[in-house]
């Protein structure tokens, strides 16, 4: 690619509003991976792992917590609400942040569809009179109207969707807990006999901890937002490094405590894949109705999602217009500083998914989930790759803006980019996980195709 001239490391000011609080930001750093794909998604990981599922979300969450530490880092020194996507142009060029920006707002308006058609399935559950189109419809007028109005309706929202998982993780622990100890009423210390004794720790060898690794890693899909978000706040550089420091060891202790408390309390051969294990854990321990608290749970987690996940997509696809790298149009900021045009073609896209989600779910649709399975790995290893150029950059141009510093540079940054190649590796083993890969690859290809293009027009223009 063509090398142009170093963007500055110090950016423009934001015409966005800055009407996000640091609360609100704590919270989307501590919530914004907490979603279904844990309460839900986890059941295929204890399936095919065994209580080495442990041993798989402790790997998956190091290698996201430190992509985070590495977010955090370019973040606090250079906010800006493309986050990573200016970043990597500032490290590598304008194909880098071009590629990455597209790529991420393609998956985003993908993952909407997703998360909006589960929520609907479970609103229609429980209301039928309306069918699930017409929740799907309810659901992205909502989240629409929430984004076009003041940012600080985003964080109030993310705050509380946030604050609930939170609260709800933290008491799904404190039970296990007492469970575990045999301090609830009629129950009796549980031992080790569950992780030791149903074919032993690990059931299905290490190659079950693999599996386990590709079956959650993308749960921890998320964690981004609050670079983004930082951007909108009084002070970005401050407040994303606090939720930075907050989040990263708090989120691993969610994920890896819940699962240890999981496959201690019940046998691994009892989870099954689409069934969430943090019911069968409630029914166990005699919590009632734990069946439907925890699909209010996930609902919940559902609809936080797909309110962060468009405000993810509208402000990336904004910041690629500031950039000249997306329609000029789309930089139309209300008097509000809501960037409404941009919001309007995110959710115009993913009204777009939904449609071909309900219409085809299992030909078109799946086509373009299979080419963004793999995305947020390459969103991440840019992230690395970029974190290593500009650490170097910022020490040598203005080391004053290092207020937040990825740990063991640049010895952890390499070890995480070859963790992430080797999952990337293993995907490409996996019958299951391969087309993920290589129709991501291919998406990834076309994108680069165009900025090349781009780039020699404008060169020789």
């Amino acid at each position: 690619m063509h090398d142009a001239p170093p963007t500055p490391l110090a950016a423009e000011a934001e015409p966005l509003e800055h009407g996000l609080k640091q609360r609100h930001l704590t919270m989307l750093g501590l919530g914004g991976v907490i979603g279904a794909g844990l309460f839900v998604g986890s059941g295929a990981g204890v399936a095919v792992a065994g209580p080495g599922i442990v041993l798989s979300y402790l790997i998956a969450g190091t290698i996201a917590m430190l992509v985070m530490r590495m977010l955090g880092e370019m973040s606090a020194a250079m906010p800006a609400s493309g986050s990573f996507s200016v970043h990597a142009e500032r490290a590598l060029g304008r194909w880098a942040g071009f590629s990455i920006g597209w790529l991420y707002w393609f998956l985003t308006v993908v993952v909407l569809a997703v998360e909006a058609t589960a929520a609907a399935q479970i609103a229609h559950g429980w209301a039928p009179a309306l069918p699930q189109w017409g929740w799907v419809l309810v659901f992205m007028l909502v989240f629409t109207l929430v984004n076009l109005t003041a940012v600080k309706n985003f964080g109030e929202f993310e705050f509380w969707f946030a604050a609930l998982k939170v609260v709800a993780i933290v008491l799904f622990l404190g039970l296990g807990t007492l469970a575990v100890l045999g301090l609830l009423p009629d129950t009796d210390p549980v031992g080790f006999t569950h992780l030791t004794g149903d074919g032993g720790f690990l059931p299905n060898g290490w190659d079950g901890v693999v599996s386990g690794v590709l079956t959650v890693i993308f749960a921890f899909g998320g964690l981004e937002v609050v670079t983004i978000a930082a951007a909108e706040t009084d002070d970005p550089g401050r407040a994303v490094a606090r939720a930075v420091r907050s989040a990263v060891v708090r989120i691993l202790f969610f994920y890896v405590g819940s699962m240890l408390l999981i496959v201690t309390l019940l046998p691994w051969t009892a989870q099954r894949a689409g069934l969430s294990p943090f019911v069968a854990v409630l029914d166990e321990i005699g919590v009632p109705h734990a069946g439907q608290i925890m699909e209010i749970v996930v609902f919940v987690a559902l609809l936080s999602a797909l309110n962060a996940t468009l405000y993810g997509s509208s402000r990336m696809v904004f910041s690629l217009a500031e950039r000249g790298e997306a329609p000029r149009g789309l930089l139309k900021v209300s008097a509000g500083g809501v960037p409404r045009r941009a919001v309007l073609a995110s959710v115009a896209f993913g009204f777009v998914s939904v449609l071909l989600n309900l219409k085809w779910p299992d030909s078109v649709f799946l086509y373009m989930l299979n080419s963004v399975g793999a995305v947020l790995l390459f969103v991440w290893a840019l992230v690395a790759v970029s974190q290593l150029r500009l650490r170097r950059r910022i020490e040598r141009e203005a080391p004053g803006m290092l207020t937040l510093r990825m740990w063991g540079y640049p010895w952890l940054t390499w070890v995480t980019l070859a963790a992430m190649a080797g999952v990337l590796v293993l995907m490409l083993t996996d019958e299951a996980a391969r087309p993920q890969v290589l129709w991501s690859a291919g998406a990834t290809a076309v994108v680069l195709l165009v900025s090349a293009v781009r780039e020699t027009r404008e060169r020789h223009g």
